[in-house]
């Protein structure tokens, strides 16, 4: 007996000791339930990070993509969405009825946006990377602000993040009389990386991190300690009604994003629509006046362009550029070549900066590019105007 309880005691020894030791950050968690070690670590990383205003190092970028990557267990059967699958077999039956409402009214905005909002999928892509984020929490730009710098809610929520002037601060942003980093889409969405890893050090699943950015940590534990559940599905009746839809409308919005499995489609009042891509990409055409057309230039490119830093370095309008080369983005990824429109004078500036120009595209892609001095630091537009909405 006595050795029995040696042994049990060496053991315990030996458990404290490994939790004070440095741990193999880059090992993924063995289950899905994170352990109360794992939890420190997080935590103190989680705190490294947000002190630093900087993304994590490499090695800690791996380990947060192998942990963060379990926070859609409630969501997806297998954790995370797999393109090649139809979405039905995959998502929680809970969400698919919500869903199928929600989209028969916003459909077709969604499926707009997944041709001009390309350019700002592609640079919230580029900075979730680099702090081992998964990539669909770019859709809840979406159901933020409609992806809008302008988006200002009622309670002074603002930028494409919707974040408080106190909270932008607090994860690295100036907000003051001068000037408001919550509308430079960059700094933003750094900010707002930084923010959802550390809500979800706290909530351990995405789907609640979505509704504690919607109403706050407070109202989640509340709803967690009724419930005594920690499954978004349990205890979603605990929640504030906003809260439980800002949920279901990120859902709503993966799933008109991505949808791709099969031959998925969803009505709506205006007909079918087919979720692999909405509309056929090279039957879109430049939306020109016959005098744009006249004055217009086109030049063959391949190379890993990026529509917002043409346009940044041509001082060009967002907007316009997409105009003259709608979907831009996806056929560039697609083909590797783009039949590229641009005013005379913008094509001549265009060629003379190509090199530099391709090189910054690449630098973003690698995430290898600093953030732009204040003096450089740019705004990206909404092409259209956004009315004031509340959070």
């Amino acid at each position: 007996m006595r050795q029995f309880i040696y042994i049990i005691f060496l053991q315990l020894l030996f458990i404290t000791a490994k939790a004070g030791s440095t741990v193999n950050i880059q090992q993924p968690p063995a289950t899905t339930d994170t352990s109360i070690i794992t939890e420190t670590i997080d935590d103190a990383i989680i705190a490294e990070v947000i002190k630093t205003k900087a993304p994590p190092e490499k090695e800690k970028v791996q380990y947060f993509s192998q942990v963060t990557k379990y926070g859609f267990k409630n969501l997806f059967a297998k954790y995370n969405y797999n393109p090649a699958l139809p979405y039905s077999s995959q998502v929680n039956p809970h969400a698919e009825s919500y869903m199928q409402d929600y989209l028969k009214s916003h459909s077709n905005n969604l499926i707009k946006m997944k041709g001009w909002g390309q350019p700002y999928f592609n640079l919230i892509d580029n900075v979730l990377s680099q702090y081992g984020l998964p990539r669909e929490l770019k859709y809840l730009a979406v159901i933020e602000s409609n992806l809008s710098t302008k988006a200002t809610s009622w309670v002074g929520a603002g930028g494409p993040w919707q974040f408080m002037p106190y909270t932008a601060r607090d994860y690295g942003l100036v907000v003051n009389n001068v000037l408001d980093e919550r509308r430079d889409y960059y700094k933003s969405t750094h900010a707002a990386a930084r923010y959802l890893l550390t809500l979800y050090g706290q909530m351990k699943d995405w789907l609640l991190v979505i509704a504690a950015y919607n109403g706050g940590p407070g109202r989640v534990y509340s709803a967690i300690k009724k419930s005594g559940s920690r499954n978004f599905w349990s205890l979603q009746y605990y929640l504030p009604t906003e809260s439980r839809n800002h949920v279901k409308k990120f859902i709503a919005t993966h799933y008109i994003m991505e949808g791709t499995g099969g031959v998925t489609t969803v009505a709506n009042v205006k007909g079918n629509y087919d979720l692999r891509g909405g509309v056929n990409s090279y039957d879109v055409k430049p939306n020109l006046t016959e005098e744009e057309k006249e004055y217009a230039s086109t030049q063959s490119i391949t190379g890993r362009f990026n529509s917002l830093v043409i346009s940044k370095n041509l001082l060009m309008d967002i907007a316009t550029f997409n105009r003259y080369n709608p979907d831009f983005d996806n056929l560039m990824s697609i083909n590797g070549n783009y039949d590229l429109r641009l005013p005379a004078d913008k094509m001549q500036l265009f060629l003379a900066n190509k090199y530099v120009i391709l090189n910054e595209c690449v630098q973003l892609l690698l995430g290898d590019n600093p953030e732009p001095p204040p003096n450089q630091s740019v705004t990206y537009p909404f092409p259209k105007s956004t009315k004031k909405r509340g959070r």
